[in-house]
């Protein structure tokens, strides 16, 4: 069993990670993505630069192979691919963009929890999560703005694939619209379900079947908050499989893939690290038949890969 993952956060993360060369291989991981998180209000392509540098010596120290293309995937390797997390990266500069891609970028999360020159992110009040001034399931619907217009359209003629994980309701649909005109398939890299957790950081139904209908992804994340109430082992395991079912009730089974958020997020009681993916395998295999299993952890995001990276 192979697998390919979409979004971690370990390459911005210190002390002890979860995805570790180790981990990865005991996972049987074929395909990791890497982002590059900017958290910086000022320097942020400066920072992005840096990141790029970061990955260039994590796959030399680890010996993953940088992948830019599809062929570039090598069997019985760990494969990895550059991503940006946070869109500000480019500073509403498209030659930032062009930049970033010539580096090796080939993914980028236009928002992360606040607004940036290109759109608005899912949360209309991050900080207000905090304090009690606003829910998880409130949803912002601005789009995105002129600037966000130019550089979703310019990464659709790079082949840099668009990311809406964090972004607002109005960029998604906006994100769609464009993504139909191009005919260029978008994804949501780490996100879940609406109807199984009212968190507006989980997709609805209709926008799973509008990723589905653009031939897109949706990358399932283990974050337990945004998953379920119940924290422990057995509760997100029943999560998990909530989840996955619901986004195949949506959109088909052609379009589930993962997207892990390891490093990004607490260890979650029942798939802490990349090691334990075999596990959720076996777990997907019973809910699903092996045949789905198999496109989930691994197939459709090789198929949508092959429709996105030229």
């Amino acid at each position: 069993m192979n697998y390919l993952d979409f979004h971690c956060d370990a390459l911005t993360q210190t002390g002890e990670l979860q995805v570790t060369r180790q981990s990865l291989r005991s996972g049987g991981c074929l395909l990791q993505c890497f982002a590059a998180f900017i958290d910086c209000a000022d320097g942020r392509f400066a920072r992005a630069q840096s990141l790029c540098d970061s990955f260039d010596y994590l796959c030399e120290r680890e010996g993953y192979n940088p992948v830019r293309r599809v062929l570039d995937l090598a069997e019985g390797k760990i494969n990895a691919m550059l991503t940006v997390e946070e869109g500000g990266a480019v500073e509403g500069d498209v030659k930032k963009l062009d930049a970033l891609y010539a580096r090796g970028v080939r993914m980028m999360t236009l928002l992360w929890n606040r607004p940036n020159e290109l759109g608005y992110p899912n949360f209309p009040d991050y900080e207000g999560l905090f304090t009690g001034r606003s829910s998880f399931a409130a949803r912002e619907n601005r789009g995105l703005t002129d600037c966000g217009r130019e550089v979703v359209e310019r990464m659709q003629t790079l082949g840099m694939i668009v990311d809406v994980s964090h972004a607002s309701d109005g960029v998604f649909s906006d994100v769609a619209a464009l993504s139909r005109r191009a005919a260029v398939p978008f994804c949501a890299s780490h996100s879940g379900s609406a109807s199984v957790l009212d968190c507006a950081r989980n997709l609805t139904d209709g926008q799973i079947a509008t990723l589905a209908d653009c031939g897109g992804a949706v990358g399932l994340y283990f974050c337990a908050d945004f998953l379920s109430a119940e924290a422990d082992k057995e509760g997100q395991r029943a999560a998990v499989a909530a989840h996955a079912r619901a986004i195949l009730n949506a959109g088909g089974e052609d379009v589930l893939c993962i997207g892990s958020d390891f490093d990004g997020i607490p260890p979650n009681a029942y798939l802490p690290d990349p090691s334990e993916i075999p596990r959720l395998y076996d777990d997907f295999c019973k809910a699903f038949t092996s045949r789905i299993a198999d496109k989930i952890v691994c197939g459709n995001a090789l198929a949508f890969l092959e429709r996105t990276l030229q």
